[in-house]
């Protein structure tokens, strides 16, 4: 099933981000090469399609066996062991086919 997780940064976590960003999206990529991830990317905090203006969060739409199991992998993130989210939430996710 589908699972969303979005997650908000803290305040002045730019420098964890960055620091935390490339063991993040390794794991993101794993998932990726794995065919779990329906939809991946940082949160803009200008109205723009860049990261610019900076990252305000991260939305991330991906396979997983159950809520736990996608509550325990962003728990073991990278992001989140450094501090880089102020909030995480965690829900499931449909995808609807038009």
């Amino acid at each position: 099933m589908l699972y969303m997780i979005f997650g908000l940064d803290a305040p002045d976590s730019a420098a964890k981000r960055a620091a935390a960003r490339p063991a993040h999206l390794e794991r993101v990529k794993q998932m990726h090469e794995q065919g779990r991830i329906a939809m991946v990317g940082p949160l803009p905090k200008l109205d723009a399609p860049s990261t610019e203006g900076g990252v305000a969060g991260s939305l991330i739409v991906a396979e997983f066996d159950s809520l736990d199991a996608a509550r325990a992998w962003i728990d073991s993130d990278p992001y989140a062991k450094a501090g880089v989210y102020a909030s995480v939430e965690v829900r499931p996710f449909i995808k609807l086919t038009l």
